[in-house]
């Protein structure tokens, strides 16, 4: 499957990137931290079972991350960015009949974006409990830290993984610290506006952003499906594209 990419403006005026593959219903998919749309959707095949299945993924590299610009200005970074940059992909595009998956910061990002008012036909929320959504300050403290002890943390400590991935990703530090801060923590309330049908999909030896029974049970309209391995891992299992492609594809 060939994937093209182009560019357009987020919040602000920055570069991101949209990688394209597919043809069909529009698909928007939201990657996880210091990832892109390369790791998470395309090379493990994940987006090539998605549009063998009849949908265009539309997969856009957050700020900071992939392709996209990593600006290192303040001003950059308001409250929910992330979620003003897929509405800004959403404006740009036209779509007013999509359906919209995210893994890890991606599935918290479509969350928020949906509480403010995004409305897909279909949800998806992969690598998320309820606790990376209503406790993400914790988690947001974690990966600062990993920031702040760049290239001291050893083998064993719990954020050595973290911390090559980083290195791995080659990602901005100073525009990840940034981007880290504009993210705050959601009422489990507002999740009632999460309406549509959702999928909340997690590995079964990931609880990195806590209990993802605990979401599904706190959202109005969704089911659970359990695929294998840890939040790393898990992305890389086949069973991921087709937990979504019989979901995104289903008639319930």
């Amino acid at each position: 499957m060939t994937v093209t990419t182009e560019y357009y403006e987020g919040f602000g005026g920055a570069r991101l990137a949209l990688h394209r593959m597919g043809a069909g219903r529009p698909l928007v998919l939201l990657h996880g931290l210091f990832s892109s749309a390369q790791v998470n959707w395309v090379k493990f095949g994940t987006a090539a079972q998605l549009a063998e299945a009849g949908f265009e993924c539309l997969m856009p590299d957050l700020r900071v991350h992939g392709d996209s610009a990593a600006p290192h200005d303040p001003a950059a970074y308001p409250p929910d960015v992330l979620v003003r940059d897929a509405e800004a992909l959403v404006a740009h595009l036209g779509l007013d009949d999509f359906d919209l998956a995210g893994f890890s910061l991606g599935s918290r990002t479509s969350a928020r974006a949906v509480i403010a008012g995004l409305r897909p036909r279909r949800l998806v929320l992969a690598g998320m409990g309820l606790e990376g959504l209503a406790g993400w300050a914790k988690r947001q403290d974690f990966f600062l830290d990993v920031i702040d002890r760049f290239g001291t943390i050893r083998p064993g400590d719990p954020a050595y993984l973290s911390q090559q991935f980083l290195k791995t990703m080659n990602v901005d530090r100073v525009a990840a610290r940034l981007l880290l801060q504009t993210m705050e923590d959601t009422d489990p309330a507002q999740l009632a506006a999460i309406s549509m049908p959702t999928l909340v999909l997690c590995g079964d030896k990931d609880n990195d952003n806590g209990s993802a029974d605990r979401l599904a049970e706190a959202l109005p309209n969704a089911r659970r499906a359990t695929i294998p391995g840890t939040h790393m891992s898990s992305v890389t299992m086949p069973e991921m594209g087709r937990e979504m492609v019989t979901f995104l594809t289903g008639s319930a």
